[in-house]
């Protein structure tokens, strides 16, 4: 089929809103999200934007509950003087690849419910445009391939090069942390490479924060087209 069919247009579109309880901010949430076009494939089109479309309903739902939790910490600073720092919910989408057939997109997840710092969770999903499926990793990979350690392999090279260079930007552990906190689903493409990334503090401190590794597709033999 003509590469053409799979063009994506996205629009970036935003929630803005602001939860109160007795005339005090409680929580302030922020969502910004893709609306994808699609001019030939509306199947591909209603998929994806469905998809998106319930992991914001679902962050909202969550959003709910953050409330409900200000609204106590808020009673609680009432009866036992102590200030009371509205909360924040704030989601991104950030899409780092549209071509050859993928789309590959990021979403950042962050809280602030008190405390010296909010927090952190990113995820991730890629479309195979030409079926509308969501590739699990190994699908970059030979059939057969002990990818997973190929790919430990190759982000501990590149992170003992970046401890080298700063040895407070991993925790000591960090080649073992690698391993452990390894997870397949926590990728997505760019067009430089497979890029593979960690939580907040799976191997390194906060101020690190979500710590990424480009792994380039000429390294694993692949090449996104159509």
């Amino acid at each position: 089929m003509n590469k053409n069919c799979f063009n994506t247009n996205v629009n970036i579109k935003e929630i803005n809103r602001v939860f109160e309880y007795d005339n005090t901010d409680m929580l302030t949430l922020t969502v910004k999200y893709p609306e994808i076009h699609m001019e030939y494939n509306p199947c591909v089109k209603w998929i994806i934007n469905n998809q998106i479309a319930m992991e914001i309903n679902g962050y909202i739902m969550h959003a709910n509950y953050l409330y409900n939790q200000a609204i106590k910490t808020y009673a609680n600073s009432k009866t036992e003087n102590f200030p009371f720092h509205p909360y924040e919910a704030y989601m991104e989408y950030t899409i780092t690849y549209n071509d050859n057939c993928f789309f590959s997109l990021y979403i950042d997840k962050y809280e602030f419910t008190g405390g010296a710092h909010g927090s952190t969770i990113r995820s991730s999903n890629t479309w195979e445009l030409c079926n509308s499926t969501n590739p699990p990793l190994n699908l970059f990979f030979m059939p057969g391939m002990d990818y997973i350690s190929f790919l430990e392999e190759e982000i501990i090279k590149q992170a003992e090069y970046n401890y080298n260079q700063n040895p407070n930007i991993y925790f000591d552990d960090y080649k073992n942390l690698i391993t452990q906190n390894f997870n397949p689903n926590s990728y997505y493409l760019d067009p430089q490479g497979l890029v593979i990334y960690y939580q907040q503090y799976d191997i390194a401190p906060y101020s690190t924060g979500i710590v990424e590794f480009t792994i380039p597709y000429e390294t694993i033999g692949w090449s996104p087209v159509c």
